[in-house]
């Protein structure tokens, strides 16, 4: 799995994306819209983590896909 398949399928992943990171809301996802750099950006800022561990939890978390 990439991210550009991903992306192009946001809708269809935002489900499983609330099951990783419960604490995003359904706004947050909707505004990310599937881009990755957005996303991380939502993650940092409600778990107060650094830039590149949200980039570490996203690759994990498309490894797991």
């Amino acid at each position: 799995m990439n991210w550009d398949q991903i992306e192009g399928k946001w809708t269809e992943w935002t489900g499983k994306a609330q099951q990783q990171w419960g604490k995003l809301t359904d706004n947050d996802l909707q505004e990310a819209k599937g881009d990755r750099r957005e996303l991380a950006g939502k993650i940092q800022h409600r778990y107060g983590v650094t830039k590149e561990e949200a980039e570490r939890q996203i690759d994990s978390w498309i490894a797991g896909l």
